[in-house]
C-alpha cells in the first residue's frame, strides 16, 4: 500500500499494473449514509435532466492499494414495502436475495424469471474524484470529494487501462500526473439518465505542482469502510427483511403444485445455483435519482 506522497510517485509504473489488473478482475465478475453525506459529489442536472462537470478520478488514499471500491445492492418493492439494501456478495457472503432469485431463475417459469430480473443485483463503485468543472455548482471546484458511479463510467475507465488498437496507449485514468481528465456528459435518454457521450481528455497533470498535488491527494476519503463487513447487515436480518417484504409471495412454480395457501417466504436451500446473478446481474447507472427516492421510502 502507498503510505507517502513520494512513494506514490515513484511507484507510479508498478502501481498501473496492478490497477489495470485489478479492473480488468472486477469486470469479469454497500451503501453509505448516501445523500446526507457531504463527502460525495453528484453532477447537477437541469429540468431537461442533462448536465455536465469535468472531473478527475484521484489514485488510492494513503493506506489503501486500489482507487476503487465495488459493492452490489438489491432494490425493489413487494407487498410489505421497499427492501433497499447492499448485498453480501459484495463480500463474497451469500445473500438472501440472491438465493431467493436463483430458486426463482431455475424454476424455470417465465414470470418467475421476470420477478427475478427485477430483483437482480446492482452494481456500484466509488472513487475519490477532484473536481475541475461543475456549471452547476462552482462551489465544487477545486476540491476533492467520493463519487458513486455504476458500470457503464467504468467501463470507459477499463477502457482507457485496456486500448483494444495497438495504436493506442494504456492509460492510467488515477493518475496525478499522467491521468487524463473525464468530462461527464449526462443526457435524458428514453427517461433515463445516459452517459454514452462522457470521454476522457489527452492524458495530462491535474496540477503544475507537486506540493499542490500533494495536498489533493491528503485530502481523500478512505474507500475501505465501505466493503467492510461490519458495515453490511447480517444474513440473518436481511432474511427477516425480505420476508417481511415479501410476505407470502413465492414462485410461480410453487403456487401452481399446491392447492392450498401459499406459505410465507423461507430463505432456499443452500445448493440453490446463483444463475441469475449472471443472466440478470446489471448496474443502474441511468437510474441513480430513483435510487435515492426509494432508499428514502425504504428509510420511512
Amino acid at each position: 500500500m502507498t503510505n507517502s506522497f513520494a512513494q506514490l510517485k515513484q511507484s507510479r509504473a508498478s502501481q498501473f499494473d496492478k490497477l489495470a489488473k485489478a479492473a480488468e478482475q472486477v469486470q469479469g465478475g454497500g451503501q453509505q449514509k448516501q445523500g446526507a453525506d457531504e463527502r460525495f459529489w453528484k453532477p447537477t442536472v437541469d429540468t431537461a435532466g442533462n448536465g455536465s462537470a469535468i472531473i478527475r478520478f484521484l489514485p488510492p488514499p494513503q493506506g489503501e492499494d486500489v482507487p476503487f471500491v465495488r459493492y452490489w445492492d438489491h432494490g425493489f418493492q413487494g407487498p410489505g414495502g421497499w427492501y433497499i439494501e447492499k448485498s453480501l456478495t459484495s463480500i463474497g457472503e451469500q445473500d438472501p436475495v440472491s438465493e431467493y432469485n436463483s430458486k426463482l431463475w431455475n424454476s424455470g417459469i417465465e414470470a418467475d424469471k421476470e420477478v427475478a430480473r427485477k430483483q437482480k443485483r446492482r452494481l456500484h463503485y466509488i472513487s475519490n474524484i477532484y473536481v475541475i468543472s461543475d456549471p452547476g455548482n462552482p462551489a465544487n471546484e477545486g476540491k476533492v470529494f467520493l463519487y458513486e458511479y455504476g458500470k457503464k463510467i467504468f467501463d470507459k475507465i477499463n477502457d482507457l487501462m485496456h486500448p483494444q488498437f495497438e495504436d493506442e496507449d494504456a492509460v492510467n485514468p488515477f493518475d496525478l500526473w499522467e491521468g487524463s481528465n473525464f468530462r461527464l456528459r449526462i443526457r435524458q435518454v428514453e427517461g433515463y439518465r445516459n452517459y454514452d457521450k462522457s470521454a476522457f481528455d489527452t492524458p495530462s497533470s491535474l496540477l503544475a505542482d507537486d506540493e499542490e498535488l500533494e495536498k489533493v491527494w491528503n485530502s481523500q476519503h478512505g474507500l475501505a469502510e465501505f466493503v467492510e463487513p461490519k458495515n453490511f447487515k447480517s444474513y440473518e436480518e436481511l432474511a427477516a427483511k425480505l420476508q417481511r417484504v415479501l410476505g407470502s409471495v413465492t414462485p410461480a412454480s410453487t403456487a401452481e403444485s399446491v392447492e392450498e395457501e401459499a406459505p410465507a417466504w423461507t430463505p432456499p436451500t443452500a445448493d440453490a445455483k446463483p444463475v441469475v446473478e449472471q443472466a440478470a446481474s446489471t448496474s443502474f447507472d441511468d437510474d441513480d435519482e430513483s435510487l435515492d427516492f426509494f432508499r428514502k421510502l425504504a428509510a420511512e
